[in-house]
């Protein structure tokens, strides 16, 4: 999809909140993003400058009945594992009538609403494929892209100032049928759980489902309501945690906090492993229901699923390990002498990602990652005109993610930020390969996996805009403590630096209170209780030692 766009001297950022962004002119800019949301927000920033914007967005995928070549696809039933609060654009929170996680019927919704309120349906041209992306005879000056795109059976050439891609990368299945002896021989059906819509067509067959991860279990439990039998086998297990935690809350307001996030990094590894095997269990035993992974050092990522231990409990979902041998209408489990008969397989073995329309020269990826400098910028260019968004697995939501990414390229590309030298970053890309544990936190297991937070406020520095904790301390205390004690929500990062949102104080201050509308449906009378007063007070005493202990 393309589109191009004559751009305004000044951005209309914030007219949804009374205020304008302020950019400085670069005159001719053309760009073209290639990919879905964050190419969104990307267009949006760039409308403060001058020249032509040519985009490649996606708005419609959650609407697919058909699974379609190089796009991401959904099932059905799909909901949001990260919360609306937590979720959502930085300066554009969810209607407050949304429920707290939200369903894709819903986020499409949102995704329309964002597209009206900032003009960006004009500025787009959908069902255009971007055919190659390759460098400007005069790269090296220019740091100039050539890009052929095809529309309507109409293939065209075009030069760019700079290219965003923001592919992500769930389009691409991973299925090792490889490693599935026998599999070829197998008379019912398999399928990678990308080709999965609606549970129909597991009604009273025997259906194992491969792989435990989000994906996979949602499956397992769907299948469950209309099959006559369920198996999930896995290698390594995972924990499986709720998208309700503490209080009824949701799972990442809770756990997403500055000030447990830097208590976690403050720790050794082993402790912060077993205070997370201990939270995850304080739900269910996971080695008693089959569950735990084998490492528990390394994090793998938790699987958010409210209905699985219900179903192992009852007997509609049963754990198996790996898969031994696959036969005609059956399959053996490792260390297990029993067949069991199956009739239809669901892979649910994740996805692998590829840029076709890049030349290896330009991003090369080797070994489920991609030599890019902060997850975004190709380490080796000379010229930094090329970013990829979205590349990254954060151990919280990717919206705001990509949007951070977003705003520091723009930072990049205005000139106002410079990356350090291939060298230095080819080096930093090298060492993050390694995955070495620093021995203090969590220490994750793959290599796109990264912590939310430390990550934003990375490049929030860079773009000048994570806040100040102890000069708001000082001028709001208030809101001070709701940013280091309360959910690490998308607001904060506009509270500063460009792109300041004038609403974003308000936003974070009643996040709690657009979180209790959507389930609070029906108003219930609390009973006062002396001892609750009393322990509340002390818990007020107690924190106030804790702000003297941290900040002084």
């Amino acid at each position: 999809m393309r589109s191009r766009l004559p751009l305004d001297e000044e951005g209309d950022h914030g007219q949804a909140s009374g205020g304008r962004g302020s950019w400085r002119q670069w005159p001719g800019l053309r760009q073209v993003l290639s990919g879905g949301g964050a190419a969104a927000h990307l267009l949006r920033e760039e409308r403060g400058h001058r020249g032509a914007v040519e985009v490649h967005l996606i708005l419609h995928e959650f609407e697919q009945e058909h699974v379609e070549e190089g796009r991401a696809s959904l099932y059905k039933s799909v909901v949001s594992n990260s919360s609306k609060e937590m979720s959502c654009y930085s300066d554009f929170p969810f209607p407050e009538d949304y429920p707290n996680y939200v369903p894709n019927s819903h986020f499409l919704q949102y995704l329309k609403m964002y597209a009206n309120q900032f003009n960006l349906l004009e500025c787009i041209q959908f069902k255009t494929t971007v055919c190659s992306v390759t460098k400007r005879p005069d790269f090296a000056v220019s740091g100039q892209w050539e890009v052929v795109t095809l529309h309507e059976g109409k293939q065209s050439s075009a030069t760019f100032d700079a290219v965003m891609v923001c592919t992500g990368y769930l389009t691409t299945p991973y299925l090792p049928l490889d490693s599935f002896p026998g599999i070829h021989t197998f008379k019912g059906q398999y399928f990678h759980s990308r080709q999965y819509k609606y549970p129909d067509m597991f009604k009273d067959k025997r259906v194992l489902v491969v792989g435990m991860g989000n994906s996979g279990t949602d499956i397992a439990v769907e299948a469950s309501h209309l099959a006559k039998k369920v198996f999930l086998s896995t290698t390594g297990g995972a924990w499986v945690m709720s998208r309700v935690s503490d209080s009824g809350n949701p799972w990442d307001m809770v756990f997403t906090t500055r000030f447990q996030n830097m208590f976690r990094n403050a720790l050794p590894t082993p402790i912060v492993s077993w205070l997370l095997a201990r939270k995850m269990n304080s739900w269910f035993d996971h080695v008693n229901y089959g569950l735990a992974p084998d490492d528990r050092v390394q994090l793998k990522e938790p699987v958010i699923n409210d209905d699985l231990p219900g179903c192992i409990i009852t007997g509609k979902v049963q754990i198996k390990p790996s898969i031994k041998e696959v036969k005609e209408n059956s399959v053996l489990f490792s260390n297990t002498p029993k067949e069991e008969p199956v009739d239809i397989i669901v892979f649910a073995t994740g996805y692998t990602f590829a840029f076709p329309f890049l030349d290896e020269s330009v991003v090369k990826v080797e070994g489920g990652q991609a030599s890019l400098y902060k997850y975004v910028f190709p380490a080796h260019l000379q010229k930094p005109t090329l970013a990829v968004i979205g590349l990254i697995k954060p151990f919280g939501s990717m919206i705001p993610t990509g949007e951070v990414q977003a705003r520091w390229v723009v930072q990049v590309l205005k000139g106002l930020h410079t990356l350090p030298p291939p060298s230095f970053r080819i080096e930093e890309v090298e060492e993050r390969k390694q995955n070495k544990p620093s021995g203090f936190g969590l220490h994750y297991c793959k290599a796109l996996q990264s912590d939310y937070i430390e990550y934003i406020d990375e490049l929030l520095t860079y773009i000048n805009a994570k806040p100040n904790l102890f000069s708001l301390l000082l001028t709001d205390p208030r809101l001070a403590l709701a940013i280091f004690f309360g959910p690490c929500s998308p607001y904060q990062f506009r509270l500063t630096g460009p792109g300041k949102w004038q609403g974003a104080r308000n936003t974070i201050l009643t996040q709690w209170d657009r979180t209790l509308k959507a389930t609070k449906t029906r108003t219930v009378r609390e009973s006062p209780s002396s001892f609750e007063s009393l322990f509340k007070l002390i818990s007020f005493l107690a924190f106030l030692v804790a702000i003297f202990l941290i900040f002084l």
